[in-house]
């Protein structure tokens, strides 16, 4: 039996194939990082949950970097829109930098935040985005979960109630 690394390897950068949704795949593959971390927030003792959280987003990182080369040349080019591993990584960075005590409420927030900021890609988010390979795919998500979890946290601060507190 031979082994279709080639397949292997888009099922991983789609997030299992949610980033071939053809509306907003970047959303879409956003919700199996929302699902583990529901999983683990639900399921894992307390003292491993920011640990679990936080291998979470570095083996998404590690993958979105080593990856990233391989996704432009398998889908013609920079930044394809079925990669969404980016979009995973950057989720993971939310939530391990941002939670209240209510699970589902951090899920939803950290969810439309991060996708939000992703979105609108502030500086220098649009700048990462021409690193070359996986590190232009992955670096501007990541300032935009930065942006995401700063905007929660001045959230919280002037607006307790939005999140249950």
């Amino acid at each position: 039996m031979r082994i279709d690394y080639d397949s292997i390897r888009a099922a991983v950068c789609t997030a299992f194939w949610f980033g071939y949704s053809p509306v907003a795949p970047g959303t879409a593959g956003t919700l199996p990082a929302v699902a583990v971390f529901l999983a683990i927030a639900f399921a894992a003792p307390a003292e491993y949950q920011t640990l679990l959280i936080g291998a979470c987003f570095a083996g998404t990182s590690l993958l979105a970097v080593i990856l990233g080369s391989w996704a432009e040349g398998n889908w013609q080019q920079k930044d394809p829109r079925e990669f969404v591993l980016d979009e995973v990584a950057s989720f993971f960075l939310t939530v391990l930098l941002f939670r209240v005590p209510d699970i589902l409420v951090t899920a939803v927030w950290a969810f439309l935040a991060t996708r939000l900021f992703d979105i609108i890609k502030p500086p220098p988010a649009r700048t990462l985005e021409k690193l070359p390979g996986g590190w232009g795919i992955l670096l501007d998500d990541l300032v935009a979960s930065l942006y995401a979890a700063a905007a929660l946290h001045i959230a919280l601060r002037c607006f307790p109630s939005v999140f249950g507190l």
